[in-house]
């Protein structure tokens, strides 16, 4: 040990203690040397600060009482409470700003049809009525609102409002209906889908500032969206072209209920027809598209045929992501309003107005290439304007009876087709089964008019009771009347006989009746 470190150790013996007390300069030194070695530990509560004032020591502050050192401790704790329930808010108010900044980057689009300050007012009444769920509203002036245009901060409280509408309108649901099942317990199962989900995840809006990061915030959303409905609906399970319609509902609400929302338009609206594996139903829904086609616009349709371009080349992916994967989001959202309002009906008008509206540009084009890469990539990039009114035109059209003598059309087609494949033997075969089971319709329905016709008898026999009521009750009615007016002429006979004492007149039966 060197002299001056001798030196330092006798001097911190000498001062530190008189009486087990430790000389307070000294004390700051070493706390001094200390501090230079690394951080300072943290002090009691209880523990003198001691340090040296401007003219030498400080003297030393005399021993507390037992009471003041309750008081102190008591004091540090209601400060560390305090701080518990200060960091508490802290992170609620980070939470909060954090979902206000994924609630903007969510919303990062431009609108088409620039919602009014008055049309908000009407929405924001509607969204706050109380038990608006238990609430019919006026069907004209739901349409009439949404016409007008759907706020964007408000868009997706608006399509859970127009689900309740819708279910109060069917007040029985579809008969495929999945089970129940919570969605916390569907995400805690495996799927055998997860391969294709991971696959499309970047593929499902790339260029938007929500879903870009590769498995941030967004995609993962995305992924329990799709991975939880693959588990309730076995059949359809994952399906290109989902992802698209998950991701534009969860840019509007929150992950559970945009699950919500997705299984209310694939259950409720019937959309998952058009994603089974077989594809039927998008096959008649392409039929359907070139029947408008041939009925609306048929020199567009014409041109289209004879250039061999049907509405699976180029229409398929519309009906399939209702136009998000390649329309800009201000139109998709637009899309998506009149979906909830209108159901499947909607993405037609769309497809029928888009192309009617561009029909010069598209006769310009004299061969398949041209044609369809104009249709792919060009049309999707039309103007504010042009969007705008693709959007009126659609509130303009009813095509409901259209599409379903189309779809009539399309199996009695196809029936006639395999009918021309078939020979005697199988014709016949055919036609036993079809008679076998007209048949059985003809029995199940005889059954029905059996329970019909006896529910006939039934209310015949009560209406034919509750008459016998009303006569007797109109009798009834009949005699008190009598009853009433021989007791009001009983009456006025009687005040007459006895006068009155004062030398008023009395009241005539009339009176008595006004009174």
């Amino acid at each position: 040990m060197s002299t001056s470190d001798k030196k330092e150790k006798s001097t911190l013996k000498r001062s530190c203690s008189f009486e087990g007390k430790i000389n307070p300069r000294i004390l700051h030194r070493s706390i001094t040397d200390y501090c230079e070695l690394g951080d300072l530990p943290p002090r009691s509560p209880l523990e003198p600060v001691c340090e040296d004032g401007p003219f030498g020591p400080v003297k030393e502050e005399r021993k507390r009482t037992p009471h003041e050192l309750r008081e102190l401790w008591k004091k540090a704790i209601i400060q560390q409470i305090l701080l518990l329930r200060m960091e508490k808010e802290n992170q609620k108010l980070q939470a909060s700003e954090n979902n206000l900044q994924n609630r903007r980057l969510k919303l990062d689009y431009e609108e088409i049809t620039p919602c009014l300050k008055e049309v908000t007012l009407i929405w924001e009444k509607m969204l706050s009525t109380p038990g608006r769920s238990k609430i019919k509203f006026d069907v004209e002036k739901i349409h009439s609102a949404v016409g007008q245009g759907v706020p964007r901060h408000h868009r997706g409280e608006i399509w859970k409002f127009l689900a309740e509408q819708y279910h109060l309108k069917h007040q029985f649901p579809s008969k495929q209906q999945p089970k129940d099942t919570p969605y916390k317990e569907l995400l805690k199962q495996l799927t055998s889908q997860q391969h294709a989900i991971l696959i499309d995840l970047g593929r499902t809006f790339p260029t938007h500032p929500y879903f870009s990061a590769q498995l941030g915030a967004g995609q993962l959303s995305l992924y329990n969206i799709l991975k939880a409905y693959s588990l309730l609906d076995q059949e359809v399970g994952y399906c290109q072209g989902l992802s698209f319609v998950a991701g534009v509902l969860l840019l509007h609400m929150s992950e559970e209920d945009a699950f919500k929302m997705l299984k209310f338009l694939m259950f409720d609206m019937g959309l998952r027809k058009q994603y089974r594996p077989d594809m039927t139903i998008l096959q008649i829904q392409m039929y359907q598209l070139s029947r408008l086609l041939h009925d609306y616009h048929r020199d567009l349709y014409n041109h289209l045929e004879e250039h061999e371009i049907g509405p699976s080349l180029y229409a398929a992916p519309w009906f399939l992501t209702m136009f998000a994967s390649q329309f800009p989001l201000g139109f998709v959202s637009r899309v998506f309003d009149m979906l909830f309002l209108q159901g499947s009906e909607a993405i037609f008008k769309v497809a029928l107005s888009l192309l009617g509206s561009h029909k010069p540009l598209i006769l310009q084009h004299e061969n398949l290439e041209t044609i369809v890469d104009f249709i792919k990539s060009t049309l999707p990039n039309l103007g504010l304007v042009q969007m705008e009114k693709t959007i009126s035109q659609v509130f303009e059209m009813d095509i409901a009876k259209q599409l379903q003598a189309y779809e009539v059309e399309y199996h009695v087609l196809q029936d006639e087709l395999i009918d021309s494949s078939l020979n005697d033997n199988q014709r016949l075969d055919k036609l036993e089964k079809a008679n076998s089971s007209l048949r059985k319709q003809n029995f199940d329905l005889l059954e029905e008019l059996q329970v019909a016709n006896g529910k006939i008898q039934n209310l015949e026999a009560t209406v034919e009771l509750l008459l016998t009521n009303e006569g007797k009750l109109k009798q009834s009615i009949l005699t008190l009347e009598q009853e009433r007016a021989a007791l009001l002429k009983a009456v006025e006979e009687m005040r007459k006989k006895m006068g009155d004492t004062d030398g008023k007149p009395l009241l005539t039966g009339q009176e008595l009746e006004a009174d």
